[in-house]
């Protein structure tokens, strides 16, 4: 695989997802501003994350890690019609599932609810809430999932940029309907509204992906031919990848049923904070894993494991290029960054406060985050379920007990350090099983090059914190000059130390072929 293709593919990604995520934020900005911390924001959180957690076991955590590597073999491997008759297949037994799954959500709201905000029971008003919000949020898991099917599609043709970008129609629903709409209701109904608002999003953002799947040949029929091989092959890999793959989302799981019994707001902060570490994670992680997992699975089916090997290792030290140095942003950062976001209207300083405590611990995990997006993905590139699966099950189990042991000490701190650090011990067992599978993939060159972006990080960081705390006494100024300074320190250092990847990254702005070996 050529360096300057997958730098322009992670690109496509990266910018479809800033879209993406620049609209969350405002929505997220608006939803503090209309509710702030209180009982209506924690029902509806508290609610969302259910159908969230779904979402992922069974659409872009499960089904896009197992449906990738089967349809890249059959477009590799087999003609065109046989991977029609898998997408066909795929969609409608997809389609059944979630169908009947929303169905159950609805009518079991109750009992589910009481599972995952157990520490609601004292106050019956915000149980009885975030069950009507359960109940009104579990069809979005329908459209969502199919929309991530229709990802998955996309992402097997090597088209990056539209399923990237389709997220952003969520956030529009949802800041239409608090610009537009919300004013216009009484205050007790608006969280149910928004929630309304959510499962139209969804709806959006499967049919955005509709045309492109269409215009790329491939129009849906029904297929009820549910003994296709390839069907069966993806669903013995989605039952192991339902654990294995959505770690993180388990352990936000946890960590909200553990944040219920702390004090008020804090499922809110522990929500928010994940927001604002969720955008390099996503611009930099996710978008390097989203590549990477295609190209690797096509590298596997043409049995060619040193340009697997190749993509694996350029895959983290590209992602690394990025995301140590964001992570140093956001501790050096985190406050100025939520206080800009979010404390306005009922969001208070106090908020900001809670929020900063979950961002700072849940940022020392944020490389360990990105690393186990990749590293999985090359497992399951290789339909390897079985490593991930236990290592997954290890981390979830050292993230109990973490939990329990460090809520009571600090707070809401405790719990995304606890995710932090299970992360990291999640990155570490999965590159060190990967190894004695596929032997060397370049960890020396990994290593050598995470100790330059290291000190180049350094450096960036010192700068931030000087510029942000020392230099500007305007917030807006304190954020964004900073960001662009500590940036521009960043790149004048990376050059300085030789980074390559760096080298790469520029010469695709400048539409230039990177100097790289391929």
């Amino acid at each position: 695989m050529n360096n300057s293709k997958m730098t322009k593919y992670i690109g496509h990604v990266a910018s479809g997802t800033m879209l993406s995520r620049i609209l969350g934020y405002v929505r997220d900005m608006l939803v503090g501003w209309i509710f702030g911390a209180g009982m209506a924001a924690d029902a509806f959180y508290a609610a969302f994350r259910i159908p969230n957690l779904l979402r992922r076991l069974m659409g872009e955590g499960a089904l896009s890690s197992s449906f990738v590597p089967v349809f890249s073999e059959y477009l590799t491997r087999k003609d065109r019609e046989e991977s029609h008759k898998l997408y066909d297949v795929t969609f409608t037994a997809l389609l059944i599932v979630l169908t009947f799954i929303s169905l159950l959500g609805i009518i079991f709201a109750p009992q589910i609810t009481r599972l995952i905000a157990y520490g609601f029971s004292s106050n019956p008003e915000k149980m009885e809430l975030t069950i009507l919000l359960t109940r009104l949020l579990f069809p979005f898991l329908l459209f969502i999932c199919l929309a991530a099917l229709q990802l998955s599609v996309l992402n097997s043709l090597k088209l990056f940029f539209i399923p990237a970008v389709a997220p952003a129609f969520l956030s529009i629903s949802e800041i239409v309907f608090m610009l537009g709409i919300a004013p216009l209701m009484i205050k007790e109904h608006q969280i149910i509204g928004l929630a309304l608002a959510v499962g139209l999003g969804g709806v959006m953002q499967f049919l955005v992906q509709v045309a492109p799947v269409r215009k790329s040949g491939f129009k849906f029929k029904f297929n009820f031919n549910f003994n296709h091989p390839g069907l069966k092959q993806i669903f013995f890999m989605m039952i192991p990848a339902m654990w294995g793959i959505s770690v993180d989302q388990i352990n936000a799981f946890v960590d909200t049923i553990c944040a219920s019994f702390l004090r008020e707001g804090s499922v809110t902060a522990l929500y928010y904070s994940n927001r604002v570490m969720q955008l390099p994670l996503a611009l930099f992680g996710i978008a390097v894993a989203s590549v990477s997992l295609p190209l690797m699975s096509t590298s596997v089916s043409k049995n060619d494991p040193n340009e697997m090997k190749k993509i694996l290792a350029y895959s983290v030290k590209i992602s690394s290029l990025a995301i140590i140095p964001a992570m140093a942003g956001l501790i050096v950062l985190g406050k100025p960054i939520i206080k800009l976001l979010f404390e306005h209207g009922k969001f208070n300083a106090n908020a900001t406060m809670l929020t900063n405590s979950a961002l700072l611990f849940y940022s020392f995990g944020l490389p360990a985050y990105a690393i186990t997006k990749i590293l999985v993905s090359s497992f399951y590139s290789m339909k390897e379920t079985k490593t991930p699966v236990k290592i997954a099950t290890l981390c979830m189990l050292t993230n109990v007990v973490l939990n329990v042991s460090l809520m009571g000490p600090m707070g809401v701190g405790g719990l995304a350090l606890a995710t932090s650090i299970s992360s990291w011990l999640n990155s570490s067992l999965l590159f060190f099983f990967l190894r004695k599978r596929i032997g060397r993939v370049g960890g020396r060159a990994i290593f050598e090059c995470i100790l330059k972006i290291i000190a180049a990080t350094s450096v960036m960081s010192l700068c931030c914190y000087f510029t942000a705390y020392h230099l500007f006494n305007n917030l807006i100024l304190s954020v964004f000059g900073s960001i662009i300074i500590g940036i521009v320190v960043y790149v004048l250092m990376t050059k300085l130390l030789k980074i390559d990847e760096m080298n790469s990254i520029l010469s695709v702005l400048k539409k230039e072929e990177p100097t790289l070996d391929e």
